[in-house]
């Protein structure tokens, strides 16, 4: 049964895949296809970190993961290197779930 997943979510992304080829020069010579594409993959880290960080299962809750978070986008303005972010939001969850 598990194959037969494996199977559809291979041929859907290797249609997905297609369609974008497909598409025509003019559609993506768009200037708002231009402006658009850039950042969507900004918008679906954003959107995984979000679930990640807010949400067990099915319920929301604010917990040491926010905590975390919060550290590290602190960092980020300060523009602290990326192993430095990691470090101290990973700091920050580990003191909060001792405390």
């Amino acid at each position: 049964m598990i194959w037969a997943g494996v199977l559809v979510a291979s041929a859907s992304c290797y249609a997905l895949k297609l369609a974008g080829l497909s598409l025509p020069q003019r559609w993506l010579q768009n200037q708002r296809v231009q402006r658009t594409v850039p950042m969507i993959p900004i918008a679906l880290l954003a959107a995984l970190v979000g679930t990640q960080t807010f949400s067990v299962g099915q319920h929301l809750v604010l917990d040491v993961r926010a905590a975390a978070l919060v550290v590290a986008i602190v960092a980020v303005a300060l523009r602290a290197p990326f192993l430095v972010v990691v470090a101290v939001a990973s700091a920050t969850a580990a003191l909060g779930r001792l405390i």
